[in-house]
């Protein structure tokens, strides 16, 4: 038990962490219809961290390294805000598509030039059974002051997500607020894929908040719902990687979709009960 806790427990507590913000982004994500946003703007940061290494040579955890990616993330953010308000013919989720295959190749590119750099990989995969009290304490501070920028502009971005267009029409200076809301979940996402990989965290910002959806429609209901889901899929991944000797990321993702089928199914049941008794069935 003590080997368990000693391996698991850091990896758990940087998975509740993960769990609790990127639950209220994905809420706004799926209001948004922006589901891919987290995978390109990851994208976006591993090309900042591929620029610092090859200008730099600076290593995947360096402060430069950091700086270049939210660099990048915060300049993607401005194009994202602005692409919403003035591109009309297209939806903002066909820009993030078409944005992706653009840094994607771009960062294909980059790697060529600087053959060996292990952000590519570790992109993808992470490295959450090996994070360390330090990454868990910068995470811990970074997530923290997003989450205050969150609590104190949480009305406007709540109706810009509920209404776009009533949001225009009420004056408020919707570029300005997308490109807060694109910016602080660019760098929740630059600091958290480098721990977890894209895979956790696209599914820890997509399925928790589609979990919360199948139940509720009031905010604080659907957080609570969320983060529960998280963390039950990320004891259970985390559980099953140890196990069965399993890639952890994969693991919890795997749960999670486990959670989001077992939640489906009893909402269906629900929805179908409900009726009965209405009917008087």
């Amino acid at each position: 038990m003590l080997q368990l806790l000693q391996i698991l427990g850091l990896p758990f507590i940087m998975c509740l962490i993960m769990g609790t913000i990127l639950a209220y982004f994905g809420i706004h994500v799926l209001k948004r219809d922006i589901v891919f946003i987290n995978i390109a703007v990851a994208q976006v940061a591993a090309i900042g961290s591929i620029a610092a290494h090859l200008a730099f040579e600076a290593e995947e955890d360096a402060l430069l390294s950091y700086l270049f990616s939210l660099v990048c993330v915060l300049l993607i953010a401005a194009f994202y805000a602005i692409a919403r308000r003035k591109i009309v013919q297209i939806s903002i989720e066909a820009v993030i598509g078409i944005s992706y295959a653009i840094t994607a190749a771009g960062a294909m590119f980059l790697i060529g030039l600087a053959p060996g750099h292990a952000h590519a990989e570790e992109m993808l995969a992470g490295k959450l059974l090996w994070v360390t009290k330090e990454h868990i304490v910068l995470c811990l501070i970074v997530f923290t002051a997003v989450a205050l920028c969150l609590c104190i502009i949480r009305k406007p971005l709540s109706e810009i997500s509920q209404n776009y267009e009533g949001a225009v029409t009420q004056g408020l200076k919707v570029v300005w607020w997308d490109f807060m809301f694109y910016g602080l979940l660019g760098v929740v996402i630059t600091f958290a894929v480098r721990v977890t990989g894209v895979v956790t965290v696209f599914s820890f910002l997509i399925i928790p908040a589609t979990i919360s959806a199948l139940f509720s429609a009031n905010w604080a209901l659907r957080m609570f719902i969320a983060w529960t889901a998280a963390t039950v899929a990320s004891l259970g991944g985390l559980l099953f990687a140890y196990f069965f000797d399993f890639s952890v990321g994969p693991a919890i993702a795997l749960f999670l979709g486990m959670v989001l089928t077992i939640a489906a199914i009893f909402s269906k049941f629900h929805q179908i009960h409900t009726f009965g008794k209405k009917a008087g069935v």
